[in-house]
């Protein structure tokens, strides 16, 4: 298992990346006599894998997540982004997950995201909102629930329409949760 980054890019031309991305791994294995797979759980008792999807929004060249003022650096607009997508997540997991597989990485006990909550830095939130330093266009959000057997224009399409819901009709998320999800009682669970 490996853990691959590549470079962001806008919504369309992301699921472009993915696509080409995926094509490229899967034939380069091929050749060398291997089999690269992007199930999300290929062994059971083992982790998974995820297909984090980090996501901002800019307008005229100005990222618009960032506040320095804001929890974790945030705007209240990228608050009420983040408020969309937890709202509408148990409908999001049809495009960002789904296959019955998919549903099999989603359990407790192996680094997946099984809470609807959001946090800095901690990785066992559906959302996170990775530390960047004080460089504003570094500034996102990353939705860990989803992995790579969806359609990923579908998927990010959905993710986006989800938060600009959340900015819509300004939806607030509730508070965010800065404990290790992983080590809270099961009554503590959101």
């Amino acid at each position: 298992q490996a853990e691959i980054n590549y470079k962001f890019n806008t919504l369309l031309a992301a699921a472009d990346d993915l696509q080409l991305f995926k094509y490229i791994v899967k034939n380069v294995a091929w050749r060398n006599g291997k089999t690269a797979t992007f199930m999300p759980k290929p062994i059971f008792g083992d982790n998974g894998s995820g297909m984090h999807v980090h996501q901002s929004l800019w307008s005229g060249g100005s990222p618009l997540f960032y506040d320095e003022a804001g929890y974790a650096g945030l705007s209240d607009l990228a608050r009420y982004y983040i408020g969309g997508i937890l709202k509408h997540a148990p409908s999001l997991l049809a495009f960002t997950n789904p296959t019955v597989n998919s549903y099999h990485r989603l359990v407790p006990g192996f680094e997946a995201p099984v809470n609807l909550v959001y946090s800095q830095r901690n990785r066992s939130a559906a959302m996170r909102i990775p530390i960047t330093g004080s460089n504003p266009k570094a500034k996102r959000v990353e939705f860990r629930a989803p992995d790579s057997s969806g359609n990923p224009y579908l998927a990010f399409s959905a993710l986006l329409l989800a938060g600009l819901d959340g900015i819509k009709n300004k939806i607030e998320p509730a508070e965010p949760i800065d404990k290790d999800l992983y080590e809270l009682a099961p009554e503590e669970h959101a």
